[in-house]
């Protein structure tokens, strides 16, 4: 069975983060991909029609560098015992996913869940529901899968994280507020403006900004339907689950969700970032 993260372990890596103050930096370039606009493929084409689709967010699947890509699974999909050749993350954006040991008994994680696969462990992938799609990252292409014999212990731990055992914390040196976003803190050490990743959870109704310090920026919609603000506002977005929007260098999202839904979105960055509700207005 699979390690739990624990809520120590994700409170402990939390506190070791400093947030930069807010502040006011120029609007750097940003893109912006709907889930509608994603081209899907096989993620496994040996497998032919029996296989998962993927669609590529950034990066290459089949290159050599780290990427991030969406996979939808049909409705009782279940993969036979397999091997990747390289470490993945996942988190939930639709459905119940499985993911373990091909002996281990069923753990259906949710929406907003997160999980590590190592490579060359022997697992299984299944799933469960009308419309069932995660966000999958890995650091280095391509992503491949192998046969079960070709086994191997690369020395590292796999973890699932229900979504129901995330910790949300307020933001270090950033007001306490009850009703205010929350983020909690899954991999990575941002406190030395590393590599690492986070989930942000913005209250229904919520108004602001994400300021970002890092050189890089990738953000994936996990829930609800934010509403991105372009530089023209007849070019705002509304970003349906499974929608990504990233920037390079220091750069202001502005960004809001619906009255009454929370968004819970997942960022990836090598830096700091805060997260700003608007000034209400006098």
């Amino acid at each position: 069975m699979k390690t739990i993260a624990t809520a120590m372990a994700l409170t402990a890596l939390a506190v070791a983060n400093s947030a930069h103050g807010g502040g006011s930096q120029n609007d750097a370039p940003i893109g912006v991909v709907l889930t509608s606009e994603v081209k899907w493929e096989q993620l496994n084409p040996a497998r032919g029609d029996k296989s998962p689709k993927a669609g590529t967010l950034w990066g290459d699947r089949n290159g050599t560098g780290p990427t991030g890509f969406l996979v939808k699974f049909v409705d009782g999909f279940s993969s036979p015992p397999h091997i990747h050749n390289v470490s993945y993350r996942g988190v939930v954006i639709s459905g119940l996913i499985h993911n373990d040991d091909p002996g281990a008994a069923d753990m259906w994680l949710p929406t907003g869940s997160f999980w590590t696969q190592p490579k060359g462990e022997v697992h299984i992938t299944a799933a469960k529901g009308s419309s069932n799609m995660a966000y999958i990252e890995i650091e280095k292409a391509p992503y491949l899968v192998l046969s079960f014999k070709e086994a191997f212990d690369s020395g590292e731990k796999p973890i699932n994280v229900d979504a129901s055992n995330i910790v949300w914390l307020d933001q270090p040196r950033m007001p306490t507020s009850v009703n205010g976003p929350k983020v909690a803190f899954l991999w990575g050490k941002p406190q030395d403006d590393q590599l690492n990743g986070t989930l942000v959870k913005l209250p229904a109704a919520f108004a602001g900004r994400i300021d970002s310090y890092g050189s890089t920026f990738r953000a994936v919609v996990i829930k609800g339907q934010p509403k991105y603000q372009m530089l023209s506002k007849a070019d705002d977005k509304i970003l349906e689950p499974g929608s990504y929007f990233s920037s390079e260098g220091e750069s202001v999202h502005r960004i809001s969700s619906k009255a009454g839904e929370e968004s819970i979105i997942y960022v990836r960055t090598d830096g700091k970032y805060n997260v700003i509700p608007a000034q209400p207005k006098r």
